[in-house]
């Protein structure tokens, strides 16, 4: 085990790519540990990734591109504008908004980011908000994409953890929305004390927000789509996955119209490469998880846990402590495949449910991408605003402690997530 994390560590600083780092970490146990052959490397890796459940991860990837080249996030956009337009810091709201309805479509934190910032910052630099201030806000509420359903970090940690995905999806819904809800009473108390510009003198149009809820409405069939048919058992997640993609091209093929045909090649193209990233990470990661689970590291890390403290208060706090310091370093499903096959057998051991559980792992890995230095969708939303990271970060200690503190809240009191798939009744 030893050798494993040694390697592991030294790669990281060296700056190696964590997809090497992973694969190499292996491949260097193996050669100096034991006589097994390099070729189980190659044959851990093709077992981890022959899943018919991972196949949703591209097929959500590729839902997601279309919706950022077919107008679907620009309709939201008008709509978020329309219901929430005529409130003091208007933009933030809409950001904040926008984001949770890209969440229930792309499953994609970074993705929702980078789309909420490029229609969003324009706006916000002519009305002279603060830019920071509204990067950080949207990288926060873009980070919801992770919990709000349908989400791939859920789906990679169902998988592991051979748990119901519609169970795990609807446990996301009511804290998702509750940060979302958070983020914007944050944005409007900032609002009120940052000066004239975010006072609204628009009034509320009701003519507006029919004709875009009706614009809209294409858009937000998709979730509709994606999430019904997991829990009415009509299909699988990742056939979901599958008719979400097409139902995303009939769309802005057909209703839209602003994707071509001619503009297909590009888009597979683009959800392909993002894709491969995406599950090469997941081979190497299997590999790695493997060899620690071969080191008896999870009996060794149980043994220590109930050494210091037998109640799952304690162990749920240095879970919440663990993932804190592992999203500030590293890519959301990369530790998800390294560190919850290890935890899982443990919270069992202490009677948490493993839903609950899940989306406490999750949900800390959304704030992972809002916490320097890794903090993707801070650096994705401070790059599409043309500011440093450093000087978003400066401006993001209310939103992230909004995160911190439902995070708090799902953590000690699990009914409030709970409930909703225990009424659907896809757990006990």
């Amino acid at each position: 085990m030893g050798i494993i994390i040694t390697c592991f560590v030294g790669f990281l600083v060296l700056g190696v790519p964590l997809v090497f780092v992973l694969g190499a970490s292996a491949m260097v146990t193996l050669l100096t540990t034991t006589s097994v052959p390099l070729t189980l490397i190659s044959q851990r890796m093709f077992a981890g990734l022959n899943s018919f459940t991972l196949m949703a991860i591209p097929f959500f990837i590729l839902a997601g591109v279309v919706m950022d080249a077919g107008g679907i996030s620009r309709r939201i956009v008008d709509f978020s504008s329309a219901l929430i337009g005529w409130v003091t810091g208007s933009l933030l709201h809409v950001a904040c908004i926008t984001s949770a309805g890209l969440a229930a479509i792309s499953g994609s934190g970074s993705a929702d980011v980078a789309a909420v910032s490029s229609i969003m910052q324009p706006q916000l630099r002519r009305r002279k908000y603060d830019v920071d201030f509204s990067a950080a806000i949207i990288a926060c509420a873009g980070a919801m994409a992770q919990v709000i359903p349908p989400s791939l970090t859920m789906v990679v940690i169902a998988i592991i953890g051979n748990m119901s995905i519609g169970a795990l999806f609807l446990s996301g819904v009511v804290p998702g929305l509750l940060c979302i809800v958070l983020l914007s009473l944050v944005s409007y108390i900032f609002a009120r004390r940052g000066g004239p510009q975010y006072k609204e003198a628009d009034p509320f149009s009701l003519s507006k927000l029919m004709r875009t809820t009706y614009a809209a409405l294409p858009a937000f069939g998709m979730p509709v789509v994606i999430v019904g048919g997991i829990i009415g058992g009509v299909f699988t997640p990742t056939e979901a996955a599958g008719v979400a993609a097409f139902y995303g091209l009939l769309i802005s093929l057909f209703v839209y119209r602003e994707i071509k045909i001619v503009d297909l090649p590009s888009l597979f193209l683009r959800a392909a490469s993002i894709s491969a990233a995406v599950m090469l990470i997941i081979g190497t990661a299997t590999v790695f998880s493997w060899l620690i689970a071969n080191a008896n590291v999870p009996t060794m890390l149980s043994a220590w846990l109930r050494s210091v403290s037998d109640s799952p208060v304690m162990f749920l706090i240095f879970v919440n402590i663990l993932f804190l310091l592992i999203g500030m370093f590293m890519e959301t499903i990369a530790a998800i495949l390294i560190v919850a096959p290890v935890l899982m057998p443990i919270a069992a051991s202490f009677g948490i449910d493993p839903i609950h559980f899940a989306l406490v792992i999750v949900f800390n890995c959304a704030l992972g991408t809002v916490t320097p230095p890794y903090g993707i969708c801070l650096m994705v939303s401070a790059m599409v605003a043309n500011r440093s990271p450093v000087q978003v970060w400066r401006k993001s200690v209310q939103p992230i402690a909004v995160m911190a503190i439902v995070l708090v809240i799902i953590t000690f009191f699990p009914d409030i997530s709970l409930w909703l798939p225990r009424t659907l009744n896809l757990m006990n």
